[in-house]
């Protein structure tokens, strides 16, 4: 009986990640226009990679597909930036919660951890943004729901594209901590209805300091 081999990457998804990589970090700024020809010739492929690349990130929402004008980078409006946010806090205070009743010891300890590296990053800008996105992925794959998971992953995506992140904002990465601290007490008591509360709480305050 033949072995059935994988196929690898394709490579459009390789092409994904590296546009998404330069919106994220702003090369791609928001609102401007993608040249698929220079990029094509940049990255070395056809453009059919390249457009399939770009339906990829559209359906994440992080580039905008005009008639006839080609392809944006999407631009955040307020608007959108609270509706992200409304979002976010219904899903993850949701995890919070199962979370909060159902995790194991184990589970918690390791949430625990994370948010002690928090703690001590909380001077090291880049390190506490990704200690921060690890503890809410984390806190969420422990609540068991993939449905729930990929709503978040793209509304993650599009919440990057602001470009004044709340947590860039003067004292904001302080009380976010407090907030995580506040958090993990909830999750600690193994209180439902308070870690629910206090990722709704973290939200709103994230929310305020975006605008």
């Amino acid at each position: 009986m033949a072995e059935l081999s994988l196929s690898p990457r394709a490579l459009y998804q390789d092409v994904a990640e590296l546009l998404r990589q330069r919106i994220f970090n702003r090369e791609l700024a928001p609102g401007s226009w993608i040249d698929e020809l220079k990029l094509a010739e940049e990255y070395g492929i056809s453009r059919t990679p390249l457009r399939e690349a770009l339906k990829v990130l559209a359906t994440e929402g992080l580039v905008t597909m005009k008639v006839r004008r080609g392809a944006y980078v999407t631009e955040v409006s307020d608007t959108d930036l609270a509706d992200v946010y409304h979002l976010l806090a219904l899903l993850e205070s949701d995890a919070a919660a199962v979370v909060a009743r159902k995790a194991s010891d184990a589970q918690l300890k390791e949430l625990q951890g994370l948010h002690n590296e928090l703690e001590k990053a909380v001077a090291q800008r880049a390190r506490f943004f990704e200690i921060n996105e690890a503890f809410h992925m984390r806190l969420l794959e422990i609540a068991n729901n993939r449905w729930r998971d990929q709503m978040v992953a793209d509304l993650r995506k599009v919440m990057k594209l602001n470009r004044h992140n709340s947590l860039l904002k003067s004292g904001r990465l302080e009380e976010s901590l407090a907030e995580h601290r506040a958090l993990m007490a909830a999750l600690t008591a193994r209180d439902g209805d308070a870690a629910a509360q206090r990722m709704r709480e973290h939200f709103s305050n994230g929310l305020e300091a975006a605008g």
